[in-house]
């Protein structure tokens, strides 16, 4: 497991993680959701799945677990994965980083920026339940985001695309980065 490459993306929501992921499909990677964990603990406590019950379960399960309680149960299912290369998508916090590093060396942490502004229209026009309907929501998921400690993480990657406007071009630099650590 420890010669696994696992390639970490973080991101604010709408930056372009899926994005990512599918480009790494393409290339044979196994794909880890963060969120579809917190996704699964709000279906097992009989939640909606909205942004507000999805929040409120991401933060109780770091303060119960640990911050870095997600990215245990990440690790769990990456044991499972017959692929050598995998995606962890939506990494949160420095202790998660710290534990896919610890547990795997060849971990990398790529960080997707978009602006607020394209952030939101990508959001608003998907329609995923847990989607913010309006501007105020946005900012205020935004801010909890922040506040569970994705600026430090997006700070501190490895290697960092921008996503604005031409999805050509950043599939592209997506492929580029992905190939560049296959079996590194």
């Amino acid at each position: 497991m420890r010669n696994k490459t696992v390639i970490g993306v973080v991101g604010m929501p709408g930056s372009g993680k899926s994005i990512v992921d599918d480009v790494a499909v393409k290339l044979g990677f196994s794909i880890v959701i963060m969120g579809d964990i917190i996704r699964e603990a709000v279906e097992k406590k009989g939640l909606k799945p909205t942004s507000e019950n999805i929040g409120k379960i991401m933060l109780e399960i770091r303060a119960e677990e640990g911050q870095d309680a997600v990215a245990e149960k990440c690790i769990q299912k990456i044991k499972t994965v017959k692929s050598q290369e995998i995606i962890v998508d939506g990494i949160r916090s420095l202790a998660e980083v710290k534990l896919f590093r610890k547990t795997f060396p060849k971990f990398k942490l790529l960080s997707i920026h978009s602006s607020p502004k394209t952030r939101f229209h990508r959001i608003f026009n998907r329609g995923r339940s847990d989607d913010p309907s309006n501007w105020t929501i946005f900012a205020d998921r935004d801010f909890r985001e922040l506040s569970v400690g994705i600026g430090p993480v997006i700070a501190m990657a490895d290697h960092v695309i921008t996503n604005e406007g031409n999805l050509r071009r950043f599939t592209s630099r997506v492929r580029s980065f992905m190939k560049a650590n296959i079996n590194e």
